[in-house]
């Protein structure tokens, strides 16, 4: 069996992006600040912080949020943070390892979980042991940590870490294409940035050193670690040893890949629990956006360029293969995100359109795994590709789309509310056209802790412009009369009040562009 965290399966994620999140007074701003509400830059700053974070813990509880995912904290020259210079010590603009230690307290003292993003294949050029090699070049002890053109040191070549304005640097293609970067720059770099150079993990004394940095801020009190980009370290025995080290210290940490395809392979249970859910975020969007996605957007994005509309046979068959790839205790804590700071938001690639939006928040509630909310998308925050998709929270109430945040609150609520949605089995148990039903039923697996009783729940979702008949075969629920639970839009009881035949046979006609769930009365 592999050992996953029980406490993700209960869990509900809050993506933040620090820097746009919320700004305490009680951290001081040094100025030079891009005003709040005007729209992102690649290199501005808001001036959000981790004091931030926690004055707002209580709003977050409200929603229905039990965990914590923050993009990169630690010492770094990008408002990102994925340019690490110092990674055992928290960004003093964020408000230092103080503020960590505050917001951890906090978090806790709720019942909170945090996990922070690792970022271990590549640093920002600031990042001292790089700098070491740009001031003393083949003299210095640092010189194994990366991988440098050494024929162009001895040759009197300095490596190229800021390239002269408009000089193009920037390898073609996908991440990996590291030689050209040497040649260019002197020094292997990832996407051929000059701002990001790749560390050498082959070398031990880098790999220990990522290690110690890992298992510290496990002991500092962080519950897990999100890994950026791990693909790139393709090397099974370091992350091994990662999840050794962090284990080791707190056996119930959460240990998330930034991977966007179906990888069992890295879930087998000697490397990461999860990784973050790209292909049910992208069926989703697809099957619940139907003829409401922004193509333009959509296309637009490497990655979410494969969102194609789906009918509800195709969606059923995705959700079939996506649990299918892994053992039940690893699909029960998977990252289950609908978009991120990688990403658009979800807003836009939905067009703005309620209903869809609705669908999809109630599919990722209900699904096996833990649903990850992007900062802001609860109160109706847009924003297309980076850095438009990184603007700062609204805290402006005005502003707020009143409606999305009342049915997220709703739908995380039932999901901690019905045990059966955290840890059931699942069938499809009806398709017909754009119409999806899905019944979640019994132990989802030996780990499952239902409680004696627990209610089965069907949902139903039609993301088609019609109306449909719908045929549900769901023999747990012969001769029950259903009620509704949550539903997308007034009047919740389109469905309710259905009674299912003794032979677990319901005919249902379901309103257009409407989900919902049912539940025995």
């Amino acid at each position: 069996m592999i050992d996953t965290p029980r406490w993700v399966r209960d869990a509900v994620f809050y993506q933040i992006f620090p820097d746009r999140f919320a700004a305490s007074e009680r951290v001081p701003k040094l100025g030079h600040l891009e005003p709040w509400a005007d729209p992102p830059t690649t290199h501005g700053f808001k001036g959000g912080d981790l004091l931030g974070i926690a004055e707002h813990l209580p709003m977050l509880a409200d929603l229905g949020i039990t965990a914590l995912y923050l993009t990169p904290i630690f010492a770094s020259a990008s408002n990102h943070r994925y340019h690490t210079y110092d990674y055992l010590r928290v960004d003093p603009l964020l408000g230092g390892d103080a503020a960590l230690r505050e917001l951890i307290d906090a978090a806790h003292a709720r019942g909170m979980r945090i996990i922070l993003d690792g970022v271990f294949n590549h640093t920002g050029r600031g990042f001292w042991a790089f700098h070491h090699i740009l001031e003393n070049g083949l003299a210095s002890p640092y010189l194994d940590w990366f991988r440098v053109d050494r024929s162009a040191l001895a040759a009197g070549r300095q490596m190229l870490a800021y390239p002269e304005t408009g000089r193009t640097v920037t390898a073609p293609g996908m991440p990996g294409e590291y030689a050209s970067s040497l040649e260019r720059l002197g020094y292997e770099a990832w996407w051929g940035l000059p701002s990001l150079p790749k560390l050498n993990t082959d070398y031990q004394p880098v790999r220990d050193y990522l290690l110690t940095v890992a298992e510290h801020w496990i002991r500092f009190g962080i519950d897990g670690w999100r890994l950026d980009v791990p693909e790139e370290i393709a090397d099974r025995p370091f992350w091994q040893a990662f999840r050794t080290r962090v284990r080791a210290v707190n056996p119930e940490a959460y240990l998330v890949g930034e991977i966007w395809h179906v990888a069992p392979d890295w879930l087998a249970g000697d490397r990461f629990d999860a990784v973050m859910n790209y292909p049910l975020a992208e069926a989703i969007l697809g099957f619940t956006g139907a003829h409401h996605l922004d193509l333009a957007v959509v296309r637009s994005h490497q990655e979410y360029s494969r969102i194609k509309r789906l009918s509800g046979d195709e969606i059923a068959g995705r959700i079939r293969t996506v649990l299918a790839a892994y053992a039940p205790e690893t699909a029960a804590v998977q990252l289950n995100l609908l978009d991120s700071h990688d990403t658009p938001r979800i807003r836009t690639l939905l067009s703005r359109d309620e209903a869809a939006l609705r669908m999809a928040y109630l599919l990722q509630a209900t699904l096996p795994g833990a649903p990850c909310m992007y900062y802001g998308d609860e109160v109706g925050l847009e924003g297309a590709n980076d850095p438009d998709s990184r603007r700062a929270f609204p805290w402006d109430e005005s502003t707020w789309d009143l409606g999305t945040l009342a049915f997220v609150r709703a739908a995380y609520r039932l999901r901690h509310a019905e045990p059966i949605l955290r840890g059931g089995g699942l069938r499809i148990v009806g398709t017909s056209g754009d119409s999806l039903a899905i019944l979640r039923s019994g132990r989802w697996d030996e780990l499952s802790d239902l409680p004696a009783g627990a209610r089965p729940a069907l949902v139903v979702v039609n993301a088609g412009e019609g109306p449909v008949a719908l045929s549900i075969e769901a023999a747990e629920l012969a001769g029950f009369r259903l009620v509704t639970a949550l539903a997308t839009r007034e009047p919740a009881d389109e469905l309710g009040g259905s009674t299912v035949g003794g032979d677990g046979r319901l005919d249902l006609v379901v309103p257009a562009r409407y989900g919902a769930v049912l539940r025995p009365a």
